[in-house]
C-alpha cells in the first residue's frame, strides 16, 4: 500500500474481473469513500450457499478514514451486501430516493434501521465528503434512478458511470442528455470508471420503447393466458408491462414478493403512477384466459420464485396447455440449467414459451460498442478504467477505448491499487481481496475450512468411524462405521466387514499417542475406501476412552 497522502487512488474490492458484487473505493489525500456495496448469488461451487459477499478487510482496517458509502442504483449487485456489512463499517450511506427506499426496507428487515445512517440525496443532487464532491447524474438503466457519479477531487474529476445504457425512449425517468454529458466533459474529466458488460456487442442495447411495441404486438396475437417473467428490480420493464396490459385489454396479476416490494417502493417515490390495478391469484384464475396477464418472478430458474412454483404445480396460479410464458429477460450465464429445468416443466404442460431469441421482448441495461463510443466522445476522459466485467470484457474495453483515442487505459482486477494522480496512471500495488458467504445465519470465508470440507464431502462422500479404547489403551469391541454418499450400495456390508477386520488386526497393541492413532486409523479407512470405490471420502474418527 502506498504511503503517500497526496494522491488519488482507485481500488475495487468487487466487480472487477467478475460481473456482480460491485464495491469500488476511491482514496484521496488519505481519506476514502466507497461507491456501491453489492453481493452476488452463489453457483454450484458454493454448496448450500445462496449469497456471496465481498471481503472488506482492507477498508475495515482503515474504517476511521472511510467517509461514507455512495450508492449508484438499487440492483442487488450494488446494494445487496448493505444489511450484512454496512453496520460494521459504521459510516453513513447516500442514495437517491428510489434506491434509498429499497435500502431502507433491507435495513428494516435486518433490524438495522436505527443503526445505519441513510441520507437521501435528491435526484441530480450534490454533496461533499471530505476532499470529495459528489454529483448524481441520471442515466438510463434497467431500474429507476440509475445514476452516474461525477466525483470532484483536488486531483481532478472522476466520472463513475455505474451501470448504464443509452435509451431514446426510456419510459421511466429522464436520463441526462448528450448536451448535459458533453458539458461534464467540458469541465475536464481525469478518469472514467466504466461499465464493460456488453463491450462485445456491436449493436446498441436498444430502447424500452421498442420492447413495449413488440410485447404489445405479441400479447395481442395470443388468445390464452399470458405470463411474463422479468427481473423484479426492472421497474422500467414493469412500467412497460403495465402499458402492455392496458393496450391489450388484459387485467394484470402480479406474482412474487420482490415484485410487490418494487412496485410499492416505486409508487412511494413517484414512479409507476399509472400502473394498472392488479387482481389476486384467485380472481386471475377465474378471468377468461384471454383477459389476464400475469407478471411473475423466477425467469432465472429460481425454484422458490413464482414461476418455478407455477411450473411445479405448487402455486395458486395454474397454467394449462396453450397458455404462453414470455421471458422478457436475458439468461444470466450460469443459470442455463436451472432455466432449462423450468422450461421443460412448462413444455410438459404444453405451455408455449417465447424468449428474447425469438422476439425482441428484452433489451439490456448495459452499453454496446456504439454507446461506449458516444460516451467517450461526450466525456473525453484522460484515463479509462474498465470495471463491471470479467477479464475478457475489461481487456476488450481497454483496447476499444485506446482505439477511440483515449490517452491512457488501466486494466485492473479486484485488489489492484491504481494511482490515478499525480503522474502516469498505473497499478502500484495489490491488496488481499476475497469472498464471504452467508451460510444459514453465519458469515464465513468462501475459501475456509467449512466450504472446502463440504465440497469434498459432496464429491467423495463421508465415512464416520467410532472406536472405543479400554483402560489399557486397547480396542474394546468392534469399530462402528457409518457411510454417507459413498458409492457402496451393493457392497456396503462386505466393505464394512473387511475394514472392521483390518482395523482389529492392525491395532492390536495398546494405543499410545491418541492423535497419531486417530490419523493412522483415518488413513487406513480412506485407503480401503479408495481401493473399493476409486473415491477418497472424508473420514471422521471418534475415539472413546472407557
Amino acid at each position: 500500500m502506498t504511503k503517500s497522502d497526496s494522491e488519488l487512488l482507485f481500488l475495487a474490492l468487487g466487480g472487477s474481473a467478475e460481473i456482480g458484487m460491485n464495491v469500488n473505493l476511491y482514496g484521496c489525500d488519505g481519506k476514502w469513500v466507497m461507491v456501491d456495496l453489492g453481493m452476488t448469488f452463489a453457483d454450484p461451487g458454493y454448496p448450500g450457499i445462496d449469497l456471496v459477499l465481498p471481503d472488506l478487510e482492507f477498508i475495515e482496517k482503515r474504517s476511521d478514514d472511510l467517509l461514507g458509502i455512495v450508492l449508484t442504483h438499487g440492483h442487488e449487485d450494488h446494494i445487496g451486501a448493505i444489511p450484512y456489512l454496512a453496520g460494521d463499517l459504521d459510516v453513513p450511506l447516500y442514495a437517491t430516493p428510489f434506491t434509498a427506499g429499497l435500502i431502507r426496507r433491507k435495513l428494516e428487515e435486518a433490524g438495522l434501521e436505527h443503526d445505519v445512517e441513510l441520507n437521501i440525496i435528491p435526484n441530480e443532487g450534490s454533496f461533499e465528503l471530505g476532499p470529495f464532491g459528489f454529483r448524481y447524474l441520471p442515466i438510463a438503466h434497467s431500474i429507476a434512478e440509475g445514476n452516474a457519479l461525477l466525483i470532484s477531487t483536488p486531483h481532478g474529476n472522476i466520472f463513475h458511470t455505474g451501470d448504464w445504457k443509452l435509451d431514446d425512449e426510456p419510459l421511466l425517468g429522464i436520463p441526462a442528455t448528450p448536451e448535459e454529458l458533453t458539458a461534464v466533459g467540458d469541465e475536464g474529466v481525469l478518469a472514467m470508471i466504466c461499465d464493460s458488460t456488453n463491450v462485445f456487442n456491436n449493436d446498441p442495447s436498444g430502447s424500452e420503447g421498442d420492447v413495449f411495441r413488440n410485447l404489445a404486438r405479441v400479447v395481442e396475437e395470443i388468445d390464452t393466458r399470458v405470463l411474463i417473467t422479468t427481473f423484479a428490480s426492472n421497474a422500467a420493464r414493469l412500467q412497460t408491462l403495465g402499458e402492455v396490459a392496458k393496450a391489450t385489454g388484459r387485467t394484470l396479476c402480479v406474482a412474487g414478493r420482490s415484485l410487490d416490494r418494487i412496485i410499492e417502493n416505486s409508487r412511494e417515490t413517484g414512479y409507476l403512477k399509472d400502473f394498472p390495478p392488479v387482481v389476486d391469484f384467485e380472481e386471475a384464475m377465474n378471468l377468461p384466459r384471454d383477459k389476464v396477464m400475469i407478471v411473475a418472478t423466477g425467469g432465472q430458474g429460481e425454484t422458490r420464485a413464482a414461476l418455478g412454483r407455477i411450473a411445479g404445480d405448487s402455486h395458486k396460479i395454474k397454467l394449462t396447455a396453450g397458455d404462453h410464458v414470455l421471458f422478457s429477460s436475458k439468461q444470466i450465464p450460469g443459470n442455463e440449467i436451472a432455466i432449462g429445468r423450468i422450461q421443460n416443466q412448462l413444455a410438459a404442460k404444453d405451455v408455449v414459451m417465447i424468449t428474447d431469441r425469438q422476439e425482441h421482448i428484452h433489451v439490456s441495461g448495459h452499453p454496446g460498442r456504439p454507446e461506449l463510443a458516444k460516451m467517450y466522445d461526450w466525456i473525453r476522459p484522460d484515463i479509462l478504467v474498465p470495471v463491471h466485467g470479467e477479464i475478457r470484457h475489461m481487456k476488450e474495453q481497454a483496447r476499444f477505448g485506446r482505439a477511440h483515442g483515449i490517452a491512457h487505459t488501466v486494466f485492473q482486477q479486484n485488489g489492484d491499487i491504481v494511482r490515478l494522480a499525480p503522474g502516469k496512471p498505473e497499478v502500484i500495488g495489490q491488496e488481499r481481496t476475497g469472498r464471504l458467504v452467508l451460510d444459514g445465519d453465519v458469515m464465513i470465508p468462501a475459501d475456509g475450512r467449512t466450504l472446502n470440507e463440504r465440497r469434498k464431502i459432496g464429491y467423495n462422500g463421508l465415512i464416520s468411524v467410532a472406536v472405543a479404547l479400554d483402560g489399557d489403551g486397547k480396542l474394546a469391541g468392534d469399530p462402528v462405521l457409518r457411510l454417507a454418499g459413498v458409492p457402496l450400495e451393493q457392497d456396503e456390508e462386505e466393505f464394512l466387514d473387511e475394514i472392521g477386520e483390518d482395523i482389529q488386526s492392525k491395532f492390536v497393541k495398546p494405543v499410545g499417542d491418541l492423535e497419531r492413532f486417530s490419523e493412522e486409523l483415518r488413513l487406513l479407512v480412506r485407503r480401503s475406501a479408495t481401493e473399493w470405490t476409486g473415491k477418497k471420502p472424508v473420514v471422521k474418527v471418534l475415539v472413546v476412552e472407557t
